[in-house]
């Protein structure tokens, strides 16, 4: 390792040339030209088409496998499951018109996507408005989280859906059951991941609120919010996708107006082609809400929490 710093001594420089032989008295009195550097052309980095390809080739092979396994699938169902060919050029019919409405059961994938979103955007917002105070209060006494951990610990492995018999039997109503339980399901990981930021929070930081005599509501305005919004918002970013999967079931069995409806009518209709397509849209929808709260949750963190 020593030895890579020195130079070798017939690396060192190159040997210099020899004299040139005497020159006549007028040769040594004439002006030399002068030398003009010449610039080295300016070259153009190439573009780092490795780079490019490893962030690209690995997402076009994994659909492409996707779609040759479903071709595979289409081909040995003999007509019965609908080919990926056949399931774009529906995609273009449903889509060409994704807002129309001719009946309170026969609407367009658009406006049964806006319901659904609706129903989602009321039941996390209640669950949001429950359990992140929730989560503070229980994260702060710990007489409090004596008391509801115990509760926590067996309500939330509960599968959502056996809480939508609950809502149609007390809120009389589809919708309302729905809303329902899309609120029981999210306010599980608001409470516990905002529960988890408060008691993370370092001892100090506490320590110098008592001794500034800091009333209650600075120390979780000033202190306790901007160390817990890194987990706070990880649980509204798990709860967000956890509603959108409910929903989904949800509306299979309530009825009405909903992309989870709208899947179970197809059904019905035994239209195979737009169950594909309503899978596609339940995924990229889900994507989007999950990409738009990372980005979220990306903005307020801190380095050493992303860390």
């Amino acid at each position: 390792m020593v030895a890579a710093v020195f130079h070798l001594p017939l690396e060192a420089e190159p040997p210099s040339p020899p004299a040139p032989a005497a020159a006549s008295p007028s040769a040594r009195t004439a002006p030399r030209a002068p030398s003009v550097d010449v610039p080295a052309r300016a070259r153009t980095p190439l573009p780092d088409f490795g780079a490019f390809w490893l962030h690209v080739l690995p997402p076009l092979m994994g659909f492409g496998l996707l779609l040759l396994v479903w071709e595979m699938v289409a081909l040995r169902s003999a007509g019965s499951f609908p080919a990926p060919m056949e399931t774009w050029q529906q995609a273009v019919q449903v889509f060409g018109d994704p807002f129309y409405s001719k009946g309170p059961n026969d609407q367009g994938v658009g406006w049964n996507v806006l319901s659904s979103l609706q129903r989602v955007a009321l039941g996390f917002g209640l669950a949001a408005l429950v359990g992140i105070p929730a989560g503070f209060a229980i994260g702060r006494f710990d007489f409090l989280a004596r008391m509801f951990n115990p509760l926590i610990s067996l309500l939330r492995p509960v599968s959502p859906l056996a809480w939508l018999p609950i809502g149609l039997l007390v809120f009389k109503g589809a919708n309302p059951a729905a809303i329902w339980t899309i609120f029981i399901c999210s306010i599980w990981p608001m409470v516990i991941n905002t529960a988890v930021g408060v008691q993370r929070v370092p001892q100090d930081y506490l320590n110098v609120a008592r001794v500034l005599n800091l009333s209650e509501w600075k120390i979780v305005t000033k202190i306790l919010f901007p160390a817990v919004l890194p987990y706070m918002l990880t649980g509204v970013r798990l709860a967000v996708g956890t509603a959108w999967l409910v929903i989904v079931a949800a509306e299979m069995l309530t009825g009405g107006v909903g992309i989870g409806f709208w899947v179970w009518d197809e059904w019905n209709n035994l239209n195979v082609k737009n169950i594909i397509i309503a899978i596609f849209v339940i995924g990229i929808v889900g994507l989007v809400l999950e990409y738009a709260l990372v980005k979220l949750a990306t903005a307020f963190t801190f380095e050493e929490v992303k860390s």
